[in-house]
């Protein structure tokens, strides 16, 4: 098991969660990890990060599978101008490479919105670290995990 996995399953323990992490395959797409869920693509919380250009953090948006994500309403629910994260700055802030950034575990606290179209599902499906590796979770659950504020964020 590697590190990230490690760590994305010690972080559901902590909050008192059983973690089911679900072998997926190579799924480098939200319809390919719903194909492999038997879910939903909006089922799908893909974890997209950005570099805040006033504080050089990375910030995550959690966004359902189906939904892009908007740079205008993302830097205005942000607060600040977001550009392009580089995979130094994810591997650093996260701990996770591209392709399998969970919302959970991570190597730093880090700001957080959720895409409310999560919310409209019993179960949603997110990266346990790893492209291979998914695990499902109540979506309020997720919410309160990651500390994320619901925004208005995609097209």
């Amino acid at each position: 098991m590697s590190k990230s996995l490690k760590r994305v399953k010690a972080a559901l323990e902590a909050a008192g969660l059983t973690p089911d992490i679900f072998e997926a395959g190579e799924a480098r797409t939200a319809a390919q990890a719903a194909d492999a869920a038997g879910c939903h693509v909006d089922q799908i919380a893909k974890s997209i990060i950005f570099r805040g250009e006033t504080s050089g953090e990375a910030i995550l948006f959690l966004t359902a599978g189906g939904n892009q994500v908007c740079a205008d309403k993302a830097s205005a629910v942000a607060g600040e101008a977001l550009g392009k994260a580089d995979a130094a700055l994810i591997r650093s802030q996260t701990g996770f490479a591209i392709g399998g950034v969970s919302p959970v575990g991570h190597l730093s606290p880090i700001r957080a919105f959720l895409d409310p179209r999560l919310l409209d599902f019993d179960v949603i499906w997110a990266a346990a670290g790893t492209p291979r590796h998914i695990f499902p979770l109540n979506p309020t659950l997720l919410k309160g995990l990651t500390g994320a504020q619901a925004a208005d964020f995609t097209l």
